[in-house]
């Protein structure tokens, strides 16, 4: 089991010593000690963001703490960082140093990965919202799927669902984009109505355009011809729509 330090939101003092406030510290039966009274005083610290010298370090040090600090919003613990020993600090940064120029190339044929992945599932998204919307606008449909495919944005296109191309989660995509681009949704969220009301009120219209961009774009035409001849709508409007008939000729005139 990981050893845990806390850096705090509000100020903490050891329970030993008193001295603080302490910028980290370790709890133990539910009350902090520092790190000197912990006996973890002697280990650095090593902010996240390089992988591998973490790694590293971690591997390399006999005794090692990981820091994390609470996100309000979120509601939980994030980790920030370890604490480790300095000569274990100091060999992973000699090792790093070694083989940088490996590890960037290996990054860079990652991320060239990573972007023809993001590419084909774009192209494979928007591929299946034709098929299941043959009536959506084709540069439309690449618009949606570029949307809810995009790498880290947690939105549909990324998840399992969403990468299996299942109709729900492409559906769900294709919703979302008509609910803020074809109905006055935004205009009821910025005019203070409640998400799930204003979601209420435009169903039928979202449910409308899905409905009409499920038909191919000759459907319309088709089933016009295969009525027949429409009819002719007379413009002449008809008598006593516009009040009482005057002049020559008229009932009543002399």
């Amino acid at each position: 089991m990981d050893l845990v330090v806390i850096q705090p939101l509000k100020g903490r003092h050891c329970a030993e010593c008193r001295r603080g406030p302490l910028p980290m510290h370790l709890v133990e039966s539910g009350v902090p000690f520092c790190l000197d009274c912990a006996d973890l005083g002697h280990l650095v610290y090593l902010p996240r963001g390089d992988a591998a010298l973490t790694r590293r370090a971690r591997e390399a040090s006999a005794l090692w703490a990981v820091v994390v600090r609470r996100n309000r919003r979120r509601g939980r613990y994030e980790r920030q960082g370890l604490l480790v020993e300095e000569r274990a600090l100091a060999r992973a940064e000699s090792a790093c140093l070694a083989d940088a120029e490996v590890r960037l190339r290996r990054r860079e044929r990652d991320a060239a990965r990573r972007a023809a992945a993001d590419v084909r599932l774009a192209a494979e998204l928007a591929a299946r919202i034709r098929q299941l919307f043959p009536g959506c606008p084709e540069e439309r449909a690449a618009g949606i799927a570029a949307h809810a495919s995009a790498r880290g944005s947690g939105r549909v296109g990324r998840t399992a669902a969403g990468r299996s191309l299942e109709e729900g989660a492409v559906t769900a995509a294709v919703r979302a984009s008509v609910r803020h681009l074809d109905t006055a949704y935004d205009a009821l969220l910025m005019a203070g109505v409640a998400r799930n009301e204003a979601r209420a009120r435009l169903a039928g219209e979202i449910d409308a355009v899905l409905a009409s961009w499920r038909r191919h774009p000759h459907e319309a035409g088709t089933a016009q011809d295969a009525g027949g001849p429409l009819r002719t709508v007379s413009q002449e409007p008809e008598p006593g729509l516009l009040g009482p008939a005057s002049g020559p000729g008229a009932p009543g005139t002399p």
